[in-house]
């Protein structure tokens, strides 16, 4: 299998299509499936048991919540 490339990518959503994704994950959550989702042209499968963390960042200029999925390959 070939190694994939380090990546650091954020994309910017409209909020009907960031919400129709967050649908669409919960959905596979709620039923125990793997999520596949496609970012900046890369196909990504979420397996159904990805360890699953929110982040709430805060600075003097601003706040961030980072809804994040990770798993080992």
């Amino acid at each position: 299998m070939p190694r994939k490339r380090k990546r650091d990518i954020e994309k910017v959503y409209s909020i009907k299509q960031f919400a129709a994704k967050l649908h669409r994950l919960a959905d596979a959550l709620e039923n125990g499936e793997r999520f596949t989702i496609q970012v900046a042209g890369e196909r990504i499968h979420v397996p159904a048991d990805a360890s699953i963390s929110i982040e709430h960042e805060r600075s003097k200029t601003g706040e961030e919540l980072e809804f994040q999925l990770k798993w080992k390959r």
